[in-house]
């Protein structure tokens, strides 16, 4: 995307932009919750960015956060029209930790969790970009109305109607790491194991699954389960279909949480992530993506886990 034309000029603008690569993508990723959309923003940001050359621009930064999220903005409408062909949930493109810098703190926090990233689903793609670069990136109002065209007016609106409808659906809290490194393994354990018992200790009475199979995996639910008596059933059927022995396990940081990759053979098979209750010893909610499109992205590494 980015190899150099051997001119000052061109090397420049590639410094440039490849200094800021890793803030245009957690932005753009937080934005639209895709790796393979974010890739794809990032390639159109560097071809205008490429095309128009450095010459002039007093704030690179800020020019390119610019055109990076009014490409993500372009892009949203394009996910929508692909979201009302969508079969059954949908739910985030899991971000592994190899995918990315894992020292970068957006891309490891509470910000880009697959629950965080499903609450936002539901606001509108400006109410989106506002909260991403106000309460996930810091910018302030006057920033924000530059970047995306709008009065501060307007963008205090924005913001106020995003974080009440975000914070309505997801308190600020985090258990601690360890606890939840703990819940997560006990609750992976149970589920591939088909441990009913286990299952019904550590799952909320509220808790919800979400299957994210887009259609080509079987079996899949059309629709999320809620309850703890449902979700053991489902979980329960699930591993006595498949049975564990046919998958390889693997943890991984995804979007920032404790997480397990299931492998058939060197290939992905899911990703399941968990969400826990503010004290961090009950699962309520369960995110499972077996989307082969949403997983092409996570590789096997048998050497890190060895």
């Amino acid at each position: 995307m980015t190899h150099s034309t051997g001119s000052p000029v061109a090397d420049e603008a590639t410094d440039v932009f490849m200094n800021h690569r890793e803030l245009m993508f957690s932005l753009v990723y937080n934005m639209l919750g895709s790796v393979t959309d974010t890739e794809d923003v990032l390639q159109e940001t560097w071809l205008a960015w490429s095309g128009r050359g450095v010459g002039g621009i007093t704030d690179p930064r800020a020019y390119l956060v610019r055109i990076a999220v009014n490409q993500a903005l372009q892009r949203r409408a394009v996910i929508a029209r692909r979201r009302e062909r969508y079969v059954g949930p949908w739910l985030p493109e899991p971000l592994v930790a190899e995918d990315a810098n894992p020292d970068d703190p957006v891309l490891r926090g509470e910000s880009v969790s697959l629950a965080m990233l499903v609450v936002r689903e539901a606001l509108t793609p400006l109410e989106r970009a506002v909260f991403v670069l106000g309460e996930v990136f810091g910018y302030a109002h006057t920033e924000i109305a530059d970047i995306i065209d709008r009065s501060p007016a307007a963008v205090r609106q924005l913001a106020h109607r995003a974080r009440d409808h975000v914070l309505a659906r997801r308190p600020r809290y985090r258990a601690h790491p360890r606890v939840r490194q703990e819940a997560t393994e006990r609750f992976v354990r149970a589920a591939l194991g088909g441990d009913l018992a286990e299952l019904m200790e550590i799952l909320a009475p509220d808790v919800t699954v979400w299957t994210d199979g887009g259609g080509n995996r079987r079996p899949a639910g059309l629709r999320p389960v809620h309850g703890r008596d449902k979700a053991v059933r489902l979980i329960t059927s699930y591993a006595a279909r498949r049975g564990p022995q046919q998958l390889d396990l693997r943890y991984r940081r995804v979007n920032g949480d404790d997480a397990a990759v299931l492998f058939q053979g060197d290939s992905p098979y899911a990703v399941m992530v968990m969400d826990l209750t503010p004290a961090g010893d009950r699962v309520n909610g369960v995110y499972i993506v077996t989307n082969p499109d949403k997983l092409t992205h996570v590789h096997r590494d048998d050497e890190e886990d060895e």
